[in-house]
């Protein structure tokens, strides 16, 4: 009997769970859809179902045919490379540095440690817009306004704290008697936290990649304001696309979109295993 109700709970569960994830799909599920209907297609009432999906809206995104007829590249391409490159740069020194610094808060804490990682912590308490405005000025005042070097700094910035936060929350739940243990048979600092502790964490460095990932790669604000036509990215230029004479153009519009979240899927998906330990680390215990 007992084993019937827990069975029995655990396919209410289940079918609790698939329900909420069919409706936070069911948006995705449809702008994908979209972005292989044609223009008729997208704006049918009542909307279609079953159609003869199109390639074109793809095409559309990076080429684009003039009145003259000659086709011309729209640019899309440096706009992926961008955001590419800004977020995984960003995203692996936010990581380096964030990893090195939460391991030394962890096992080299300092009088008023409690104290310097909240300040770390308030950088994140404001959201963006409150301080584009100095920023902008900085950026003006510096030469840093459109190039590579300002925004990938900026973006590590605003990552560090949440890397060093939860990397630190790995470091604390790792057992000390290993490390101690290889320093008594003559190891290093940095032999100890590279050969011991790191492997150890495998799992928080894959979480905390995903989450920086995702922030950086969807950041609108700052990409808007401080990158140059040769350093804008995606996000950027998705919104560009709304708008005109002809109104918004949905299957272009859906079909950005799509290529836009393949690479987090697909980084995602490769660490779908690392990243389950990383966010469950530290809740069971031995």
């Amino acid at each position: 009997m007992s084993f019937r109700k827990h069975n029995e709970g655990g396919w209410g569960q289940t079918l609790v769970s698939g329900l909420v994830a069919v409706i936070y799909f069911a948006p995705v599920f449809w702008m994908i859809l979209t972005a292989f209907k044609t223009r008729q297609d997208a704006l049918a009432i009542p909307p279609k179902l079953i159609f003869t999906p199109t390639l074109e809206n793809f095409r559309s995104v990076f080429v684009e045919v003039t009145s003259s007829g000659e086709v011309v590249s729209t640019g899309a391409w440096l706009y992926f490379a961008n955001s590419a490159f800004i977020a995984g740069a960003s995203v692996l020194l936010a990581l380096i540095i964030g990893t090195l610094a939460a391991y030394a808060f962890s096992r080299y804490p300092l009088k008023g440690n409690d104290t310097y990682l909240f300040i770390i912590l308030t950088t994140r308490m404001l959201p963006p817009i409150v301080v584009i405005i100095p920023i902008f000025l900085l950026f003006r005042i510096t030469g840093l306004s459109g190039t590579y070097i300002g925004i990938i700094l900026l973006y590590t910035s605003f990552n560090l704290p949440f890397s060093i936060w939860m990397m630190k929350s790995f470091f604390d739940d790792l057992d000390r008697e290993v490390e101690d243990s290889a320093r008594m048979d003559g190891s290093s600092d940095w032999a100890v936290f590279g050969r011991i502790v790191l492997p150890q964490v495998l799992a928080g460095l894959a979480a905390t990649l995903v989450f920086a990932l995702i922030l950086t790669w969807n950041e609108f604000i700052f990409a808007l304001l401080l990158t140059g036509p040769e350093t804008r990215t995606v996000p950027v230029a998705i919104a560009s696309t709304i708008g005109g004479s002809i109104g918004v153009d949905w299957g272009k519009l859906s079909a950005m979109i799509t290529l836009f979240l393949i690479p987090v899927f697909i980084v995602t998906f490769a660490l779908q295993n690392q990243l389950l330990r990383g966010v469950t680390f530290g809740t069971i215990r031995k």
